[in-house]
């Protein structure tokens, strides 16, 4: 039997495997589920070589998502077709609720043989540190914008009351440290509290200061 000209590959992938499936570009070809391999830098190459015995062109396609990116890049790199896709633009059944390697690994290959899919564009290297240090920042940001309403949760709940000073200010974080509680478990929540506080400042430093250092060598 003459081999496929093409063969379109989907592989989703999940947190322990990736799965693959294949379909041919002739007309009315099956898509095949090709089972699964690990998530290991390399681990698909044995699979994809196999495939590649079947036809000389392989065309993959992942799911845009945290474990896609890395995967994309890694086929690039050595030279394979890889698109990524939105998974809001795949084709669903009505009632079809069930997410599993295999029902999402075949839609992928459907997609990729149909020419209807819409890319994504997969971030370098570079650009995904960047990311991953704002978005570090950001969450530690946050973390430290919920903190007085949390102190102040806690106060109310346990009839403590503040000196007056302004809340976050080094006087008021020097001043929870003087408050008395009326139990020794109240008192361990309320020094990790501000112990969370000082931790989370420091953090929120370092982290903006790693931005301005890597910001202007970043394209």
């Amino acid at each position: 039997m003459k081999p496929s000209s093409t063969l379109s590959v989907g592989m989703d992938v999940q947190k322990a495997s990736i799965a693959v499936a294949s379909v041919a570009q002739a007309h009315g070809a099956e898509v095949l589920s090709r089972g699964t391999v690990g998530t290991r830098q390399g681990a698909s190459d044995q699979r994809l070589r196999h495939l590649q015995s079947q036809s000389p062109q392989l065309v993959c396609v992942d799911a845009a998502g945290p474990g896609g990116s890395w995967l994309s890049r890694s086929l690039r790199n050595k030279g394979d077709v890889c698109w990524v896709v939105a998974p809001s633009v795949m084709p669903t059944k009505a009632g079809d609720r069930v997410n599993t390697d295999r029902r999402d690994a075949r839609p992928l290959a459907r997609l990729m043989r149909s020419g209807d899919r819409t890319p994504v564009s997969v971030p370098a290297v570079d650009d995904a540190a960047i990311r991953a240090l704002s978005r570090a920042r950001e969450e530690t940001l946050r973390e430290l914008q919920a903190a007085p309403w949390r102190r102040k949760a806690f106060w109310l709940r346990h009839a403590i009351r503040s000196r007056g000073r302004a809340h976050g200010s080094p006087a008021h974080l020097r001043g929870l440290r003087e408050v008395s509680c009326p139990t020794p478990a109240q008192q361990i929540v309320l020094q990790e509290d501000g112990q969370t506080v000082t931790d989370q400042t420091a953090r929120w430093q370092r982290l903006e200061q790693a931005l301005h250092a890597h910001g202007p060598t970043w394209r």
